[in-house]
Order: structure tokens, then sequence, then C-alpha cells
């Protein structure tokens, strides 16, 4: 009884973990515009369009 709980409250702590360090992963990274990424990139893949 006792050895399924402990694998119970574990499970729920690696579970906590994991969403925790999805969470700090997230905050940091820098955060892009749509415009800033597809400038860019369209400086190669399409010359003909102006960069802003």
């Amino acid at each position: 009884m006792l050895a399924r709980r402990f694998t119970i409250v574990c499970l729920l702590m690696s579970l906590f973990g994991m969403f925790f360090a999805i969470l700090v992963a997230e905050a940091g990274r820098p955060a892009h515009s749509w415009e800033e990424t597809g400038s860019r990139t369209c400086g190669v893949a399409c010359p003909d369009y102006p960069r802003h």
C-alpha cells in the first residue's frame, strides 16, 4: 500500500516537473513577431519582394 502511494506521488511530481520545465523553457525564449520572421526569410526565398 505504501509503495503504491509512493509511486503515485512520484508520477505526479514528475508530471509537475515536466510541466514546470516547459514553462521555464518557453519563458526563456525571445518572442519574435511574424513580421520579423517573414522579412528575414523572404530575402532568400523571394528577392523581388522589398524588405522592410
